[in-house]
Parts: C-alpha cells; sequence; structure tokens
C-alpha cells in the first residue's frame, strides 16, 4: 500500500483524515486526474465554437479503444451506454425467448439486471428461475441447478452487489452455451477491480457503470457485444450518431440504412458527452497505467485485511474462498442490529454501505495503512452497539 496510489485521489490529507471512504461498491472515488480532465473539459465547452470533428467523434471513439483494451476486447465489440439498465435493455430486447423459455438470474440480484427480464418473460410467455442464496451452497451451486433445455437465458453478475458473493462466471458460462443459452453479465462490481477473460467467458453481453472500479464519472458506461449480435441486433435508439458516414454533418439528412462499424450501432444517443468522454478518459489511463492484475492484487489484499480484522471482532464475513476479493461483507442475524452498526461507523467517520443484512465494505487504492487502522478501531468501538 503506498502513499504515491493514495496521492492520485482526491483525499483528505493526514492532518484533515476524518473520512475513511470504503464505499468503492457505491461511488468510486475521484482521482485528481478525472477532477483536472473535467474541469479542463468544461472550460473548453464554456466556448462552444472551439468543438469540432474530435469532441464529436475521434474523443469517444479514443475511449472506447481505451475500455476495449483494458478488457481485451476489439473496439468493435464496444458500445457507450448510460447505465447498466440501459445495456441490459438492449440484450433484452435482442435475445429470443421462446414461449416457456426460462431466464435464470440469482436471488436478491441488482435491480437494474432483473426488471427487463421479468417484463420479457411476461411478453413471451416465459418464466424467472432465481438461483436461492444460502451459507450451504455457494452461487454458482445454484446456478448450474437451474440452468437446463428450457433456458434461454442466464443473466448474472460477476459478484453479488451486497456482500461480494463470487460467481464462477465461466463454469455458468459453459453450462449455458451447453445448452443453447445466451449469457448476460453485469460486471458493475467487478470490472476493474477483478480481471475477467471475456475470450474464455465469452458473453453475448457485459455491461459496466463506469463510476464505480472504474472510477469515470456519473451516466457513462459500457456495453460489451459479442459479434454475433453485431451485424444483426436492433438498437434501442435510432440516433444518428449510430449510422456509417454520420461524421459528416454536412450529409446528415442523406439518411442511410447503415449503422457504424461493430456495437456502435448500441451508442446510446449523446453519447459524445464532451465533459464525461474527457473523464472517463482520464480514469481509464491511470486503470491501464496501474494494470489489471496489480489492481486485482492489491484490491485482494486490503480485502484481507479487513475480513483478518472481522475475525478477530468475532464478526462474520463470508468466507474467503466464496467471495470477491475487493468486497467483504460483515453478515449479522439481524437487520436492525445492522442498521445500527451502520450508523455507528458513519458517525466514527467510516463510509460504508448497508444493504440488507450485511455492512458492504469496499476499499480501494486510496485506502492505505493508516484507513484499515482506523477502521479496525472505529468497527471495535461501534461493536458495542450489537
Amino acid at each position: 500500500m503506498t502513499s504515491a496510489d493514495r496521492s492520485l485521489f482526491e483525499m483528505p490529507d493526514d492532518r484533515a483524515r476524518d473520512i475513511v471512504y470504503l464505499n468503492t461498491a457505491n461511488v468510486g472515488p475521484r482521482l485528481k486526474a478525472v477532477s483536472e480532465a473535467g474541469r479542463a473539459a468544461i472550460d473548453r465547452y464554456a466556448s462552444p465554437w472551439l468543438l469540432g470533428d474530435d469532441d464529436w467523434f475521434a474523443a469517444p471513439e479514443r475511449l472506447r479503444e481505451s475500455f476495449a483494451r483494458f478488457i481485451g476486447v476489439s473496439a468493435d465489440n464496444v458500445a457507450f451506454v448510460p447505465s447498466a439498465s440501459y445495456g441490459i435493455a438492449v440484450a433484452a430486447r435482442n435475445i429470443p425467448i421462446p414461449a416457456g423459455g426460462a431466464i435464470v438470474i440469482v436471488e436478491e440480484q441488482y435491480p437494474s439486471n432483473v426488471y427487463a427480464w421479468r417484463r420479457r418473460a411476461a411478453e413471451c410467455g416465459g418464466s424467472v428461475r432465481v438461483a436461492e442464496r444460502s451459507l450451504e451452497h455457494s452461487l454458482t451451486e445454484a446456478l448450474m441447478r437451474l440452468v437446463d433445455a428450457s433456458t434461454a437465458v442466464v443473466a448474472i453478475p460477476n459478484c453479488h452487489w451486497t456482500d461480494g458473493e463470487l460467481i464462477d462466471v465461466l463454469a455458468v458460462a459453459e453450462a449455458a452455451r451447453a445448452v443453447g443459452a445466451a449469457l448476460v453479465i453485469d460486471a458493475s462490481q467487478s470490472l476493474g477491480a477483478m480481471p475477467i477473460d471475456i475470450a474464455a467467458v465469452k458473453p453475448d453481453f457485459l455491461v459496466s457503470v463506469g463510476y464505480k472500479w472504474l472510477l469515470g464519472p456519473y451516466a457513462l458506461g459500457y456495453l460489451y457485444v459479442d459479434e454475433a449480435w453485431q451485424g444483426r441486433g436492433v438498437p434501442l435508439e435510432e440516433t444518428w450518431l449510430s449510422r456509417r458516414g454520420s461524421e459528416d454533418f454536412s450529409r446528415l439528412v442523406e439518411y442511410v440504412d447503415e449503422y457504424r462499424a461493430g456495437a456502435r450501432r448500441f451508442d446510446f444517443g449523446e453519447f459524445p458527452q464532451f465533459i464525461s468522454v474527457a473523464m472517463a478518459t482520464a480514469a481509464l489511463s491511470q486503470l491501464e497505467r496501474w494494470g489489471a492484475s496489480y489492481l486485482a492484487a492489491e484490491l485482494s489484499d486490503r480485502g484481507q485485511q479487513l475480513r483478518a480484522t472481522c475475525s478477530n471482532m468475532g464478526l462474520e464475513t463470508l468466507a474467503a474462498e466464496r467471495s470477491a476479493p475487493h468486497i467483504v461483507g460483515i453478515r449479522l442475524r439481524e437487520s436492525e442490529q445492522t442498521a445500527r452498526l451502520g450508523l455507528a461507523l458513519r458517525a466514527a467517520g467510516i463510509q460504508v454501505s448497508v444493504r440488507g443484512s450485511t455492512i458492504r465494505v469496499a476499499p480501494h487504492l486510496h485506502t492505505d495503512a493508516r484507513d484499515l487502522d482506523r477502521f479496525a478501531s472505529g468497527l471495535q468501538d461501534a461493536s458495542v452497539c450489537l
């Protein structure tokens, strides 16, 4: 844990450190470079006569290429989305679901990856099957039991948003492929913190917001689209920006049916986002400098130390082998206990999330040894409320 990493973030210095921020799973901490890029973009946007073709197309394309490099795919696989629910809606619109077909999700899945499937099931005469959570079996095992010949879609996260329970997406992907089911992944709580082998998993669609572990701005996220859907997929919007030749503003009224190459047909309208694109580009540049392996190792180290602190105090967390390394879920028997502990931690300046009967703790590279010590002492003091 280096001070050099912490110095890259907009964090209080040691003299004014009254906050320990362990809530990356809610909103990622702000990098100084992202703030600087945003301010520069605001200043540029104040003079709209300075905006040119680069702002409309080249700058977003550089961001698309940067994200593609980070996850190890082609830029043609990447579309811009304003939210996870938008990306899930793209998948739900395009994946055929026969009458009687099943859509498999997990219990207490994040709503963005639930509501679209409930609607599709109702429209198609299908069903939604829910893999139940249990201390006796893993979510992966629960999912595998539900995937059969009637399964049309498996729509899952990489890890559960409430406590970080890990799903073996490669095993689930192989089970889905074996029965001809499509695979849709919401990677919002893992992308940027855990590597994923896209070539091996080969999801049909994978979506992630940009403002959590990818450290970018709100309302600009990413959708991976497998090649199978790039030539025949139907977008949610018919934005002019997604059409072939749209770079030439003088010919926009010469309407064309062809889309721009690859997954660009799925881009949301107004994706150039002059300010947000600049901020997201700065965020991904830093993530690339760190590298996926470094990020995963450092976040895992912090997670292990947080887990050890909880264990030393007799607090239960999900077993490390079943948990994503970057999220620690403190499990209490009653939601009232969880609420009291969460309030006590916040009163001590320790920022975490309460999710159901779980306290979710989510560090990032700004988290250093002093933060971990503060968490330990704050947790010890707060535990008297249980």
